[in-house]
């Protein structure tokens, strides 16, 4: 058999009708088309996703695997849906006529899936600002947390307490959330004490200082601050700050400086005050209190 024989029987067996679908006729060539934009999509995203790990690398972003990981699914669904647009279009269906067809149930699911579509753009919005990041501590709600896992729906992190919390994106975006490690990891730890008004203010200062620079976690770069907070109804107020370099163990170390505060100030002599009230009687008062107590004690000796 000749070439122009074999040509002609590989297109008549690609032109064989084989079913209908939507009022046009599937061929074997219709098939192939379709299994060719398959591929070539798959080729597609999977040579996009490798661009975006690339780019990332030259950026220095190649530790922030969660945004990369992001990006990728991201890119993979535009082209996916660029691929069923093209593959639907060799089936011959009108997309015009489809949408038109089914805009009653994309209004309803559209409503359904406002939330979702919420949180994929708000992750979208934090793929583009990186303003948070996975290892990033964060406060969210009130709850110091830190990020383990970015998805494009949500936000998976973990609070001290040991929980895995599942965020949704919208969240993070929409709200005030402090980032403790978004450009440096310092934070002050800060303490409150009252002295006796008894006290040596100056004597206090001096040991509230002296204790701040014995803590071993401070930054050394940054100098303790102290605060005289003002006049108590019991007590003088003080405050002592120091600068760490760990948000995530700020209760241990608020824990830590309330302790060498209290040895320092102990140690030193100096009162830590506690709530007092001072009573003061007229005269009349105090008589009526001696008349009764001295009626009271005829009354027991007789």
């Amino acid at each position: 058999m000749s070439w122009p024989d074999v040509l002609a029987t590989l297109r008549d067996a690609f032109d064989l009708h084989l079913f209908d679908v939507g009022g046009r006729s599937i061929r074997p060539a219709t098939l192939f088309a379709l299994a060719l934009v398959a591929f070539v999509t798959g080729q597609i995203s999977k040579a996009f996703q490798q661009g975006v790990a690339r780019a990332a690398t030259i950026r220095g972003m190649e530790s922030d695997q969660g945004s990369i990981a992001v990006a990728q699914r991201v890119v993979h669904y535009v082209v996916l849906v660029v691929g069923v647009v093209v593959a639907l279009q060799i089936l011959g269906i009108d997309l015009a006529a489809l949408v038109a067809a089914g805009a009653v149930f994309v209004v309803g699911v559209g409503l359904a899936m406002q939330n979702l579509a919420q949180n994929f753009v708000s992750g979208l919005i934090l793929l583009a600002e990186r303003s948070i990041k996975p290892t990033d501590v964060v406060e969210v709600d009130g709850q110091v947390v830190v990020v383990k896992q970015m998805g494009i729906r949500s936000t998976i992190a973990h609070s001290r307490d040991g929980e895995d919390l599942i965020i949704p994106n919208s969240l993070l975006v929409q709200n005030t959330v402090k980032n403790l490690t978004h450009l440096d990891r310092y934070i002050r730890i800060r303490v409150a004490v009252g002295v006796s008004y008894d006290s040596d203010m100056g004597q206090v200062a001096r040991v509230l200082m002296e204790a701040a620079n014995q803590v071993p976690w401070r930054v050394r770069s940054r100098e303790p601050i102290l605060l005289w907070q003002g006049f108590g109804d019991s007590a003088v107020q003080w405050e002592i700050s120091v600068w760490g370099s760990d948000p995530w163990r700020v209760p241990q170390m608020r824990t830590e400086l309330a302790r060498v505060v209290w040895d320092a100030l102990k140690e030193a002599g100096i009162t830590i005050a506690f709530p007092q009230l001072d009573v003061h009687l007229d005269a009349a008062a105090r008589e009526a209190i001696t008349g009764a107590e001295a009626s009271r004690l005829r009354q027991v000796q007789g």
